[in-house]
């Protein structure tokens, strides 16, 4: 179940999300599944049921794809099928809203579907990371720091995420980073949206229009023009070579030489 049209993050880089979200309060739980590559933090070990919530997610997904082939190849939204099981109208709806193919939300569909089953089974600080992409609900404030590929921006700072603002959907598209398809040339384009399957087909959608026709700064600022009229989209903060550019819910926070 490849996804489409979005770059993932390398292992190395996926390990090191959570530089900046580890404290001792929260018990890190690992579960890896074909291309679902979860690091999860709860107050608890989660081990026990993090298996069986993935898998029934992914294989709503893969069975959907079985009798709907074209939901795993197209790059343009379906429309969205009201019989489908939730998670893949959920992905369907995030297509809609952004104009990309529904796998664009993958990633980010399984982290949020497992992140909100956690929290209606009782967790109260939950963090789920998908591959790069993020789905979390905190009690206190937290830095998640930005990694921008050959950058000199990567890993200079980080955004600043209040509990106010949780639960959150933070997912990151690349044009440089990974071996995913996109026709942008920005390192990262991350956004913040309540869910986690719309911040990941924006990030997709995104990275798409940071133009490699245009110099980095009209392309920074074309993309995030159209990120300014999404709906449900929160913020989006984009770095493209030396150029960066940001609109909405993004505060940065310097990152430290000890968490770079």
């Amino acid at each position: 179940m490849a996804k489409s049209g979005r770059t993932r993050a390398p292992q190395s880089y996926r390990r090191r999300t959570y530089r900046n979200l580890v404290d001792e309060r929260l018990v890190s739980t690992f579960f890896k599944l074909k291309e679902t590559d979860l690091h999860i933090l709860a107050e608890s070990d989660v081990s026990a049921v993090v298996g069986d919530l993935a898998s029934t997610f992914r294989l709503q997904v893969e069975r959907y794809i079985e009798h709907h082939p074209e939901f795993l190849s197209t790059l343009s939204p379906l429309g969205v099928d009201r019989l489908a099981p939730p998670i893949v109208r959920r992905m369907q709806e995030a297509a809609e809203l952004t104009g990309v193919g529904p796998m664009a939300a993958v990633a980010g569909g399984i982290a949020e579907f497992v992140g909100q089953a956690l929290l209606e089974a009782g967790h109260k600080e939950v963090i789920v990371e998908n591959g790069g992409d993020i789905y979390l609900k905190r009690s206190q404030e937290l830095t998640v720091s930005v990694f921008a590929g050959a950058s000199p921006l990567s890993n200079r700072f980080g955004l600043r995420i209040v509990p106010e603002q949780t639960p959150l959907g933070i997912c990151t598209s690349s044009g440089t980073v990974g071996h995913s398809l996109s026709f942008g040339k920005a390192e990262s384009v991350t956004v913040l949206a309540d869910s986690a399957c719309i911040a990941d087909a924006a990030a997709t959608r995104l990275g798409n229009e940071v133009g490699k026709d245009l110099n980095d700064r009209e392309a920074v600022d074309h993309a995030l023009g159209i990120g300014s009229r999404m709906e449900q989209v929160r913020g989006v903060l984009i770095v493209c070579g030396e150029t960066l550019g940001a609109i909405g819910e993004i505060v940065l926070q310097p990152l430290d030489e000890k968490v770079r």
